[in-house]
């Protein structure tokens, strides 16, 4: 069964490794839409994968982290392409959520991407 919750984060950041005449090597924000994914079997007593509640609680703290901040500053985002944010998600989520499958990130509401773990 796939459960999932999203969030949203609004972040600025810039991109050090495109070239400087590229637009997103400039000062930007993005009003970011996470979606995190986890596969996992129904627990026949509870009737579900996970509560909504847990999940949600394992996520704030992160959440929080991303909210209003520049990304580049963050530890381990110095380059914060949504790639890379998608991973750095994962890594914090992994220890805590075992079904984790995909974690999905928007920058705008027309493009993202989605990490299946390594």
């Amino acid at each position: 069964m796939l459960l999932f919750v999203e969030i949203g984060v609004e972040s600025a950041h810039r991109l050090p490794q495109v070239a400087p005449d590229h637009k997103c090597a400039r000062v930007h924000g993005h009003s970011y839409r996470a979606r995190i994914e986890l596969d996992g079997p129904v627990d026949p007593d509870s009737g579900w994968v996970m509560d909504f509640a847990d999940l949600k609680a394992v996520v704030e703290p992160l959440r929080t982290a991303l909210d209003h901040q520049y990304l580049n500053d963050l530890d381990g985002l110095d380059n914060p392409t949504a790639e890379n944010i998608a991973r750095w998600l994962w890594d914090r989520l992994a220890p805590d959520l075992p079904h984790l499958a995909a974690v999905e990130i928007r920058e705008t509401p027309t493009a993202g991407c989605v990490y299946r773990g390594p």
